[in-house]
């Protein structure tokens, strides 16, 4: 078989024997790619929920579409007939593709990690704290190992370069200078990687964390190396310096659970039955869905000039269930008094001298 191809590349010119490689090459590639993908497609339809055949086919479909013909190509190379320039310099591109290509199925293959632990730690349910609490770690792994491995794949291809060597070498005699002033100039950035760090491993903020930063409201969206993505709740988004959160105070309410309390403040006229609101405010939390049965209670908080507040507690599972709720309550109970105690709403009072002297002429 061998000595057959050998003497059809020989009959054949050069440059049209290097073409039948390059397309053979090609079209080997994309026949092993038609036989295993079904194969592995098959397996992920069979299972309904997560499937790691699924993830494999989402993230390797295209990437194994250059690197199979890629690998045939680069074990045919012996077979074609380039002159010697053309040889060294299609080798050396076909390494250098070879290089990317092993780091690019590295980043798909740490993807198909992560898309087995987020299977593994879902976020879908009512109590995330220890699931939002590893993605956040993961989030920042897979950042910094896909950071550092396109570092260490972009190093290996310009030292496979002998030029490049040497200006390396050459450059080695100025590393001490250079460090200082890199140091120099990449403090902010050294500060907010240590600071990524920090956030990931200590965790004063998670992702679907729930904060109030800067006066906005919002969720934790993105933790990347240096800056982190607030999504406010008018779906606007706050990009702050990751170092912010080691620095500067703001608050979680979901630090350490996503439970809290609301608060529905009324101020109303003296002259209202408190014991009335105060069963209307029970009927209407005890039947709600939104309430987690914990906390309800209406107290009289604070007396004004012209009216007194009354605040109406409850707890609730979440942050945005407990604004639904606060909501419904306060609509609930402002339509109850008007309709039962009206003359009980806010009124001005004015009195009025009663010693008028009718004046006669």
């Amino acid at each position: 078989m061998t000595e057959e191809l050998i003497r059809l590349s020989e009959e054949m010119p050069g440059w049209v024997w290097n073409i039948v490689v390059i397309v053979f090459s090609c079209l080997l590639g994309i026949l092993i790619k038609i036989i295993c993908i079904p194969l592995v497609r098959k397996q992920a339809i069979a299972q309904s929920s997560y499937s790691l055949f699924r993830s494999f086919i989402r993230h390797f479909n295209k990437v194994i579409s250059v690197f199979i013909p890629l690998v045939v190509f680069n074990s045919m190379l012996p077979l074609t007939r380039f002159n010697p320039p053309t040889s060294v310099t299609v080798s050396k591109i076909v390494e250098i593709l070879l290089i990317g290509m092993f780091a690019l199925l590295i980043i798909r293959s740490i993807k198909v990690f992560e898309d087995y632990l987020y299977h593994r730690f879902d976020v879908n349910k009512e109590n995330n704290l220890r699931e939002r609490k590893v993605r956040t770690q993961i989030v920042f792994i897979r950042k910094l190992l896909i950071t550092i491995i396109v570092l260490v794949t972009l190093a290996i291809i310009l030292l496979s370069f002998e030029n490049m060597r040497k200006i390396g070498a050459g450059l080695l005699t100025g590393v001490g200078v250079g460090g200082i002033i890199i140091g120099f100039a990449a403090q902010k950035s050294l500060g907010n990687l240590l600071a990524g760090f920090q956030i990931a491993f200590t965790q004063p903020i998670r992702m679907d964390d729930v904060l109030v930063v800067e006066g906005e409201w919002g969720k934790v969206e993105e933790i990347n190396l240096t800056y982190v993505v607030v999504n406010i709740w008018d779906k606007r988004r706050l990009v702050l310096p990751i170092n912010y959160f080691i620095e500067k105070p703001f608050q979680n309410w979901t630090r350490t659970t996503a439970e809290i309390l609301g608060t529905v403040f009324i101020y109303i006229d003296f002259n209202i039955p408190v014991n009335e609101l105060r069963q209307k405010f029970m009927t209407l939390v005890e039947g709600h869905p939104l309430w987690d049965g914990k906390v309800s209670v209406l107290q009289v908080t604070d007396l004004r000039e012209h009216t007194m507040e009354i605040r109406c507690l409850v707890s609730c599972r979440n942050a945005g269930q407990a604004f639904d709720l606060r909501c419904f309550i306060r609509e609930q109970m402002i339509d109850y008094i008007r309709t039962t105690y009206p003359e009980s709403l806010s009124l001005t009072r004015i009195q009025l001298s009663s010693n008028v002297q009718t004046a006669r002429t």
